[in-house]
């Protein structure tokens, strides 16, 4: 199986994963206006032992299959005002 893989030029880290040749009409409409004119990065093929950052290619595959694509968002980022409260309290104590 190939994957086209497109990022977003309005959201920083947020990719857009489809099954090669991309079809677009399966992208629901509200994700394709705030996702915006996607960006072509490259096509890989999906094979088992390739190693994928965030997910096993099984379950990019899964994805791929139904819903028909998957959207890769941005690990969630710690707030560092947050990360300084839990510090001063654990140090408080």
């Amino acid at each position: 199986m190939l994957c086209a893989i497109y990022r977003s030029p309005k959201r920083a880290d947020t990719y857009l994963y489809l099954p090669h040749p991309a079809d677009f009409t399966k992208i629901p409409e509200p994700l394709q206006k705030s996702f915006g004119q996607p960006i072509h990065v490259m096509t890989m093929a999906l094979k088992d032992e390739r190693k994928l950052a965030r997910m096993s290619v099984a379950e990019l595959k899964q994805h791929l299959e139904e819903p028909g694509y998957y959207l890769q968002m941005p690990p969630k980022q710690e707030s560092l005002l947050d990360a300084h409260k839990k510090q001063q309290q654990e140090s408080a104590r």
